[in-house]
């Protein structure tokens, strides 16, 4: 959520640009930058501060340059990649100081870009992921600024609104989107490129709103849209820029979870009012303050993170939620109202079931909603509104990364609607920490990888599983059980706890293992008394419990633990010794656990 603009037009175009971008402050205020070509000294002059467009305005004053100079860009921050410093502010240049750009969005592969570009010998003075976005343009560049704006965004994953200015192309700016708001007003022979129409009102009433992948080209003589499709050879193979040194991409997933997690919430929460910042759900703010139902669709993995999330909206949003298998939607008779929402969760945003659900609850005239991974997929594009996940490309089948950014959404939208309700400041301040610390302590987990590819010795030749959970973790047994299955084909079930007695606790015995999860939370006593209706049938049981539980030793004959965090965010922690086991007992039994047997990893046909 950061305010860009970009302006060619008469002498006045720095006020001009600082008035428009005082008017897009909403969107960020955490520091503030310009950068304009000067055509007598043949320069690009750049100024920027951490801090509000006041300070930026202040350093003007007292540097003493003359401002007048076309073409000119600004931008006002809200801090995503980076610390809130002078140097983490935009506009960002690169090595020769020829490309100058301002951004909002997230570059998803930013990582993988900036180290290919630190080995041909690019340097960087900054934290964020724009910076890189700087350097592929200066790597294509040959004369031509929108040649190489077009060439650099080719090898970018993620969501972007750009404006891009070169001292060596110096009479136009070059301006480009991909599911990040971006417009260009038209003055006579003025041009304000800006994030939000209201920011330009004053100025003209004649714009012109940038689809995706489209590429703006604003100079005196001429403007122009390009929307290239000519397919080019990638330059970076998917070895190079995706698994990193990690013998499976299933595995390479589940390590990069802090850091996918960390990208899913980044500029996404405000501690100080306890609140969620959506952008994807600003336009439909108000509809959703008045929806009193929920229907969530999905299928497969997506499903399990949904009925997650239907226990944390009710509990915290107070928001009736109903969870259905987007393959079954489709062929119900569903009761929808105007005060009801569809929500649709796709990692891929491709899922033929999921589509065709959303798409039936269009022609029913509800709001559709989204969340989803890949930019500008089929999902992404039919909901009206939604939420990326920005957890960065997911190659392995089964999905992993993807599954607790989903939760880590969910939490989100849980507090973005709880806020809106009944949700106290007090307890909005306390999920927004807990989802802050919620890296740190996959890391943590992270760290025991150890001890569960010891676990997965010890059980490999088993072959069959139980999963029990209850509340937040049913959904987790569920997703355990899936994961066993697809990575090493042995037949696991998911279960809630309290349905054991009717009907499953028929298969426990000494060679049938059970895996309960069993946090310290409202239902751990229910679970201990599962557990020991388990070990009374001599079944063998692993534990996977709150660390410094040393009773539950007692009655399992494993233990495995996790760190304490709120109940609604325990699932992002208790699923990933479960993604740990099954891809360790998947590699035991010789399967391929980047692509299990049968499976696709994104479900397009029904």
């Amino acid at each position: 959520m950061c305010g860009i603009v970009g302006f060619f037009g008469n002498n006045n175009n720095i006020e001009i640009g600082l008035d428009v971008l005082k008017r897009l402050e909403y969107r960020g205020y955490d520091s503030a930058g310009l950068a304009f070509f000067n055509s007598e000294k043949k320069e690009i002059f750049c100024l920027k501060t951490a801090g509000r467009i006041n300070l930026l305005e202040k350093k003007l004053k007292e540097s003493k340059f003359d401002f007048n100079g076309n073409p000119s860009i600004f931008h006002t921050r809200w801090a995503t990649h980076g610390e809130v410093t002078d140097e983490n502010a935009h506009p960002h240049f690169d090595c020769q100081k020829n490309i100058f750009l301002v951004h909002n969005g997230i570059i998803e592969n930013y990582r993988e870009l900036k180290e290919k570009l630190i080995k041909e010998g690019h340097q960087f003075s900054s934290e964020t992921d724009t910076e890189v976005l700087s350097h592929l343009i200066e790597k294509f560049f040959q004369g031509n600024l929108e040649e190489a704006v077009r060439k650099a965004l080719r090898l970018v994953k993620g969501t972007y609104a750009i404006c891009v200015i070169s001292r060596q192309d110096p009479q136009k700016i070059v301006a480009a989107r991909l599911s990040s708001p971006l417009l260009i007003g038209l003055n006579g022979k003025e041009y304000i490129v800006a994030s939000d129409p209201a920011a330009i009102v004053p100025f003209t009433r004649k714009i012109i709103n940038l689809d995706d992948y489209e590429i703006a080209v604003i100079s005196p003589e001429k403007f122009f849209i390009l929307k290239e499709k000519i397919p080019e050879e990638i330059e970076f193979t998917l070895e190079e820029a995706e698994r990193g040194g990690y013998s499976h991409f299933m595995l390479k997933e589940i390590m990069e979870q802090p850091e996918s997690l960390e990208n899913s919430r980044r500029g996404r929460l405000i501690l100080e009012t306890g609140q969620a910042k959506l952008g994807g759900l600003e336009s439909v703010k108000e509809k959703l303050r008045r929806i009193k139902r929920l229907i969530i669709v999905a299928c497969g993995t997506a499903y399990h993170a949904a009925l997650v999330g239907k226990y944390m909206l009710e509990e915290y949003a107070r928001i009736p939620v109903e969870v259905e298998v987007a393959s079954e939607f489709r062929y119900k008779k569903p009761i929808l109202d105007k005060n009801t929402a569809v929500l649709a969760i796709s990692q891929s945003g491709e899922t033929a079931d999921t589509s065709a659900a959303i798409k039936e609850a269009k022609e029913k005239g509800v709001l559709t909603l989204g969340i989803v991974n890949v930019v500008g997929s089929s999902i992404a594009r039919e909901t009206i509104a939604g939420v990326y996940n920005h957890a960065g490309p997911e190659i392995g089948v089964a999905s992993t990364k993807a599954f607790t950014s989903q939760l880590e959404i969910l939490a989100l939208l849980t507090l973005f609607l709880g806020r809106q309700r009944e949700m106290s400041l007090v307890i909005g301040q306390r999920i927004a920490r807990e989802i802050l610390k919620i890296s740190d302590l996959v890391k943590e987990v992270l760290e025991n990888s150890s001890q569960i590819e010891k676990l997965a010795e010890k059980y490999k030749n088993y072959n069959n599983f139980l999963f029990l959970g209850r509340k937040y973790n049913f959904p987790v047994a569920l997703e355990g059980a899936l994961k066993l299955k697809e990575i090493s084909y042995i037949h696991a079930e998911g279960y809630g706890a309290g349905e054991m007695k009717h009907g499953p606790i028929a298969l426990i015995d000494e060679n049938f293992p059970t895996f309960a999860i069993c946090p310290s939370d409202s239902v751990y006593d229910k679970m201990l008394s599962n557990i020991e209706e388990i070990r009374t049938r001599k079944g063998k049981l692993i534990a996977l419990a709150t660390k410094g539980n040393k009773k539950i030793q007692e009655s399992a004959d494993d233990v495995i633990y996790i760190p304490k965090t709120l109940e609604m965010l325990t699932p992002i922690l208790s699923v990933i010794p479960l993604q740990l086991f099954a891809y360790y007992l998947g590699l035991l039994r010789g399967c391929d656990v980047d692509k299990p047997r049968n499976l696709a990893k994104s479900v397009t046909v029904e």
